[in-house]
């Protein structure tokens, strides 16, 4: 072989390798850097009960902390909590900073920018009162006075549904609705399941309950574009809980009410 044939196959040899290398990179997902570290990094809210929040030993738990820690499990990685807030999250997604992101609420707009692995957790407005009060549906809000906060989407929602005679009393934030709900200064309040969990749970002597729904939109999981292994593997590990009772006890646990897969539906 001459030397020209020799420099000629050894050219065409690390063509080959870089032509192979590239295609393994290009082959390289979001699973394969996870595995690679071994760790999983999830975007979360940290002061966002019952979702996310700081317990009593300081350590982050909540509803998104269960899915998030049943998706580090299903993928055999730890756990890594990354605390975003509402103007950052996106672009440390895109970024890659984190993985995954937990409660996004699905739009068309945000669409356009990330990708959503189906729907793991209720959001939606409820009228909460106590139980002694029958209140079934709309009809029913007639005549009686509801706490709501002003301007918010819970008031939008509140106002198109009740009846003429409804008292609609707005207040100013969240604390004061839920202070004249529980003085009695009003006999209902609407809230988000979120505030509505944080009553339930405490405000036992005036058994409050759930009387229904004005509106949901389900939260999901957030996840960049193009990552297809990675949302089979979360929607797998949600779709796990749900079958096996997991999410239901979660929603127990941290929203106090049995899930009800209906409010998984966008």
């Amino acid at each position: 072989m001459t030397l020209r044939n020799t420099l000629k196959s050894a050219l065409a040899a690390l063509i080959m390798l870089g032509v192979a290398g590239l295609a393994s990179q290009a082959k390289a997902d979001a699973i394969d850097d996870i595995t690679k570290a071994g760790a999983i990094n999830v975007g979360i809210f940290s002061d966002f009960p019952p979702f996310s929040s700081a317990s009593a030993d300081m350590s982050i738990k909540g509803y998104d902390i269960d899915v998030a820690q049943a998706i580090a499990d299903s993928l055999k990685v730890k756990l890594n909590l990354v605390s975003v807030t509402g103007q950052n999250r996106i672009p440390y997604l895109t970024d890659k900073r984190v993985d995954i992101l937990m409660s996004v609420g699905y739009s068309k707009e945000r669409e356009q920018v990330i990708d959503f692995a189906a729907a793991y957790a209720p959001y939606y407005i409820a009228v909460i009162g106590p139980a002694e009060l029958a209140v079934k549906g709309k009809d029913d809000l007639a005549d009686k006075s509801i706490a709501v906060n002003r301007g918010t989407l819970e008031d939008t929602s509140l106002t198109q549904a009740a009846p003429a005679s409804a008292d609609i009393r707005r207040f100013d934030n969240y604390n004061s609705v839920i202070q004249a709900f529980i003085s009695g200064q009003t006999q209902l309040m609407v809230v988000g399941n979120d505030v509505g969990a944080q009553v339930l749970a405490k405000q036992v002597a005036l058994k409050p309950e759930q009387k229904f729904q004005l509106l949901t939109s389900p939260s999901h999981i957030g996840l960049n574009k193009n990552e297809d292994r990675l949302k089979k593997a979360v929607n797998d590990a949600v779709a796990k809980m749900l079958a096996d009772g997991k999410l239901d006890e979660s929603s127990k646990a941290w929203l106090k009410t049995p899930l009800n897969p209906d409010n998984l539906k966008d």
